[in-house]
């Protein structure tokens, strides 16, 4: 069963953002003790956009080896794409982890080289098995054994956990009736000192959103010039959490172009008359 979240700052019907769905957990929480009716459920079920936010960075967590991390730590002066999910959602996480792989992998930025993954459980009686299980499938499914140091699949206690999915407005509910949560579907982009920049929404992430999120979160430090280039004629629409064409910058930046090729191409009729001339 899917629940529609309100997702704030949205109101466009039908986008991918607002998709819900329960998934398996192992354990109840202190939300068990709860009102679970689907009604409350998806009254609670959010996700803010608290862009500017500073995670918090003394958190901590248990990495896929079982060491204890604290989050900060993990930031290493490279922006973050942080995942909200639990291992053995048979539904929704595994969603969001496929689309999100499947649109880093086109990009020739590198996890651990340009940013981190940071993948984060929110079901506090999962382990470091489960998460190195989930790492080690999903770095075979990027293709690039290499950036395995700049994936981080986490596990932590409740306490922690919700200290971070509250701060990032992410917000999710166990039934207990049914044994699973319900979550929503997004993906977060921080900036290297843990500041919330860009959500996107869904199940399935554009390459070229991932790209210049990710080029804004490090304030232009990754990316080529023809990303920044993107980013005058792109625009961050944080009620739909997606890129889209601004229609003034394109028109500059078609000018520009215009009359950049307008005065190569004088120039070189001016060579060229020079070279013909006697």
């Amino acid at each position: 069963m899917k629940y529609c979240p309100s997702i704030r700052g949205r109101t466009a019907p039908g986008v991918l953002a607002a998709l819900v769905a329960l998934a398996v957990a192992t354990a109840p929480t202190q939300a068990a003790a709860r009102n679970t009716n689907p009604d409350t459920i998806l009254q609670r079920i959010d996700v803010e956009q608290k862009l500017g936010t500073r995670l918090p960075l003394d958190t901590k967590f248990r990495d896929s080896e079982g060491r204890e991390v604290r989050f900060g730590d993990l930031l290493d002066g490279k922006p973050v794409i942080l995942a909200f999910v639990y291992y053995e959602c048979p539904m929704l996480c595994t969603l969001v982890l496929n689309g999100l792989t499947k649109a880093l992998r086109p990009l020739s930025m590198d996890p651990g080289e340009d940013f981190d993954v940071i993948v984060v459980s929110f079901d506090p009686s999962e382990t470091a098995e489960l998460a190195e299980a989930k790492k080690a499938a999903y770095i075979e499914s990027y293709g690039r054994p290499e950036t395995a140091d700049g994936w981080h699949f986490l596990t932590g206690d409740e306490a922690d956990v919700a200290e971070l999915s509250e701060s990032a407005g992410f917000r999710y509910v166990y039934d207990p009736d049914r044994d699973e949560y319900a979550h929503a579907a997004a993906i977060m982009v921080a900036t290297p000192e843990g500041d919330l920049a860009r959500y996107l929404f869904g199940i399935e992430y554009s390459t070229r959103d991932v790209r210049l999120a990710l080029v804004e979160a490090s304030e232009g430090k990754i990316g080529t010039i023809v990303d920044r280039f993107l980013l005058f004629c792109y625009h961050y629409d944080p009620a739909t959490g997606r890129y889209s064409a601004v229609a003034m910058n394109l028109v500059r930046a078609g000018g520009v172009v215009t009359v950049g090729a307008l005065s190569v191409f004088w120039i070189a009729m001016r060579r060229r008359e020079r070279r013909l001339s006697p």
